[in-house]
């Protein structure tokens, strides 16, 4: 078991594209639950929450046609409305509260293009907590950057999902261990270690 102590005051959660179009195609519908207890034991420990959305303006001005991971959105009616106006909204399971901070990307990664890195430096944060959907998406790609830009990084391993469990799999034990210390909810949880 990887050693969990950090500082909280210097330690956030993020919590990335738990949106209800988002969820719905996740399998493992026990991650909700899970996440749920993360987000309540983060707060109770005093961590900031921050939760990561993925929206856009009507019409799609954020998405170039040399896009191949958003521009089909422009072209599924369905989709859009996913994405647009009230269409990103958190699941309730694990719903934003009054002192959580939301931030809206425009592309796979947290940090894509948002304000969400001047929130962390405001805040002098350090390390990141952070689990979200898809392993191979969101999470992947925020964990690069994050390491990049010298954050200390956790993973919640179960609270994560990807439509191929091969490649979460393949993430979680072999690619992510190399930038991130990863761990399930059930041990985020155990008390003793948060601080």
């Amino acid at each position: 078991m990887p050693s969990l102590s950090f500082d909280p005051a210097r330690t956030a959660v993020l919590c990335m594209d738990y949106q209800n179009g988002i969820v719905a195609n996740i399998k493992d519908q026990e991650v909700l639950p899970r996440a749920a207890s993360v987000l309540k034991q983060a707060r109770h420990a005093g961590l900031p929450v921050i939760y990561v959305q993925v929206g856009f303006r009507p019409n799609f001005p954020e998405i170039s046609p040399r896009n191949a991971s958003f521009h089909s959105l422009k072209s599924s009616p369905e989709r859009q409305k996913m994405f647009t106006g009230s269409g990103p909204a958190i699941h309730e399971a694990v719903a934003p509260e009054a002192n959580d901070i939301v931030v809206t990307k425009h592309r796979v990664s947290a940090f894509g293009g948002t304000d969400l890195e001047m929130i962390l430096r405001a805040k002098e944060i350090e390390t990141l907590i952070l689990f979200g959907f898809s392993t191979s998406g969101v999470v992947l790609s925020t964990i690069r950057h994050a390491a990049d830009a010298d954050f200390r990084i956790i993973v919640i391993r179960d609270c994560c999902a990807d439509n191929d469990p091969e490649v979460h799999a393949c993430l979680m034990d072999k690619v992510f261990p190399r930038q991130a210390t990863v761990v399930s909810a059930a041990e985020f949880l155990d008390t003793e270690r948060l601080i």
